[in-house]
């Protein structure tokens, strides 16, 4: 069993400058150690967790319908998480329950196996937010968090507890605090918007009322690189989102497309036509050229870079059809990886050494992974329209991917096993080309 772990203070959230203060509550010594889920099993049984509505620790309470806001956070995060089934609060045998009033055989009835109970405080513009954990079988609390922060951003708060609540259930933190990048048409134009992981708090990045494409973010996720025809062709851009400034990176003549970087944010991979050809070539931020990667003739693009920056997979019809290549940048030596299905596209390589890509089988892409050898090729997806440009998320157990299952292109977030398939965006248009920010 593993010691406990403290718990600090939440400093420097990126982007919301908010300051969120989380302490332990009631917490049993060894219940920090206690590892419900073990997230590299074949298969994974879901536990039955109880979620009744959040309720105000206040009888005066300014808002006292925040509380089902609030648990509706929660429900959402560890539903699309999938190791929860969520019991309907339609079966619950108490629907107001206390802590000092617990009756946890009236959860046992009802075949929960987690019981989480909230209280929430407003003051001000201020949100108190006090959660609990208990495990019904054993009868004991095996979590508690009380997180104060601003009321603008109480969506990142129950977030943030969210997290705390999968690294005790797994060993391992959540990904519910993260954020997305991806392009949408929703205006007319495609332009580029950054969202919460879930597609809430959607807010548009560019402004230029033409075509914007790419969004990938930096390893410290500060910073967005993308493509833009707001002048002339492909021009590749730089973002600092903390403060909006937007620089020009690469402006070459013909191609600067499918930038991405490398896992130290040294290094950009991109593609340019400077010899006509469509190649692979290493930049800096800045935008000078380190070097040209490939040399072959044919289309080279969407690199994407293995975990500890040394490899490169790719994409190239060089074999008269678009196939995954990976490129050793220390040798040059490049060997073909995808030999099934006659058009795979948009690699994505994850933290965890797994690589995703958009396969086209039976006339229409899915998504699907392999390992960087070309063994263990899995495919995600099975279904009669696109899924494409999937994208993993920082800890490699979440895939998200752009789908037209529903008619138009929207954002669907799924386990690494491809479980879980989740719908996270419901706008007009098409939504398309996600990042996932560190």
């Amino acid at each position: 069993m593993r010691k406990s772990r403290s718990i600090s203070v939440y400093q420097n959230l990126w982007l919301l400058n908010l300051l969120l203060f989380c302490l332990i509550i009631g917490l049993p010594k060894d219940s920090m150690g206690i590892i419900y889920i073990d997230i590299n099993a074949p298969s994974i049984k879901r536990i039955k967790v109880a979620i009744p509505r959040f309720v105000p620790m206040d009888r005066d309470e300014k808002k006292p319908k925040l509380g089902t806001t609030l648990s509706k956070i929660i429900e959402d995060d560890l539903k699309l998480s999938g190791y929860f089934d969520v019991i309907e609060k339609s079966a619950f045998l108490i629907q107001k329950p206390t802590i000092k009033e617990l009756n946890l055989k009236a959860w046992s009835d009802i075949g929960a196996e987690l019981l989480i109970l909230g209280r929430y405080r407003t003051i001000g513009k201020s949100l108190q937010i006090e959660v609990r954990m208990f495990d019904v079988y054993w009868g004991k609390q095996v979590f508690g968090k009380r997180a104060l922060g601003e009321q603008r951003h109480y969506r990142y708060i129950v977030h943030k507890i969210d997290n705390e609540i999968i690294r005790i259930l797994t060993g391992i933190s959540g990904i519910f605090s993260t954020k997305i990048a991806f392009v949408s048409n929703v205006t007319g134009h495609k332009e580029i918007y950054v969202s919460d992981y879930d597609g809430h708090n959607m807010r548009q990045i560019t402004f230029y009322n033409n075509l914007s494409l790419f969004p990938r973010f930096s390893p410290d996720g500060k910073k967005l690189l993308f493509n833009s025809y707001k002048h002339t062709g492909p021009v590749l851009y730089i973002k600092h989102l903390s403060t909006g400034e937007t620089k020009v990176i690469s402006a070459r003549p013909g191609l600067n497309t499918g930038a991405e970087w490398s896992p130290d944010g040294k290094k950009i991979a991109l593609t340019l036509s400077l010899k006509g050809n469509p190649d692979i070539y290493l930049i800096t931020p800045k935008g000078k050229i380190i070097k040209r990667v490939t040399h072959y003739w044919g289309i080279d693009t969407d690199p994407s870079f293995s975990p500890d920056g040394k490899r490169i997979a790719f994409v190239s019809n060089r074999s008269g059809s678009p196939q995954i290549y990976i490129h050793d940048l220390s040798s040059g030596k490049e060997e073909r990886l995808t030999f099934e299905g006659r058009y795979n596209s948009a690699p994505c390589w994850s933290t965890l050494n797994r690589i995703a890509y958009a396969c086209m089988i039976d006339n229409h892409f899915d998504i699907c992974t392999i390992s960087p050898n070309g063994t263990n090729m899995k495919r995600l997806t099975q279904n009669s329209s696109n899924d494409e440009s999937p994208c993993w998320s920082p800890d490699g157990r979440y895939i998200i991917f752009s789908s037209n299952r529903t008619g138009h292109y929207q954002l669907y977030i799924m386990t690494a096993n491809g479980t879980n398939q989740t719908r996270i965006t419901s706008l007009k248009g098409d939504q398309i080309s996600p990042s996932w920010a560190p």
